[in-house]
């Protein structure tokens, strides 16, 4: 295999579903399909992580990567700073949001020693609670925006968005694991 050919395979590893890209100007009809997405992720996320054993919850989805394990638990973390960084932008003018390092927050003892189902409960109440907050908004709303400190300035609107890419992009990463895997 080549070294372009090694590389392309990797980036599909990492990006099963390809890299974010927000879409303009949304319509109501089509922020309500997210909410929908949105009720939806935590039980597809369950359904694909509730069935493995605890080897296969401790495999890496890709060679250097996280397991699937320390994938629940970042969906977890993750969901619940995009949960409060909307809440920021739908409250404060142009907050400020920090980064923080997913790469040793994913290497603390939770990610290790704690079992999946935690993050699995966590996500699906949380999401839940981003749902319900979400069908109370106007369409001017979704126009607030924010701004972070690893992703520069984005409106709730491209938040919402990105929320559900990530979570089905990390889904898909442990599906394409299953897959791969035969398991």
């Amino acid at each position: 295999m080549s070294n372009s050919q090694a590389e392309q395979e990797l980036e599909l590893l990492k990006y099963p579903i390809g890299k974010f890209a927000a879409v303009e100007n949304r319509t109501a009809e089509a922020r309500e399909e997210l909410i929908v997405i949105l009720k939806q992720l935590a039980d597809e996320l369950r359904a694909a992580v509730e069935p493995l054993t605890a080897e296969q919850q401790n495999t890496p989805y890709r060679p250097g990567g996280w397991t699937v394990i320390q994938v629940v638990h970042h969906l977890a973390d993750t969901g619940m700073y995009a949960y409060l960084r909307f809440k920021r932008g739908l409250t404060e003018d142009a907050p400020q949001i920090p980064s923080y390092r997913q790469d040793l927050w994913a290497e603390q003892s939770d990610y290790a020693d704690e079992p999946a189902e935690s993050s699995l409960q966590l996500v699906g109440l949380l999401n839940r609670r981003y749902a319900t907050l979400l069908t109370s908004l106007k369409p001017a709303d979704y126009d607030r925006i924010f701004v972070s400190a690893g992703l520069g300035t984005m409106t709730l609107d491209a938040a919402l968005q990105r929320y559900i890419w990530h979570s089905r992009h990390h889904i898909a990463q442990i599906t394409a694991l299953i897959q791969r895997s035969g398991w």
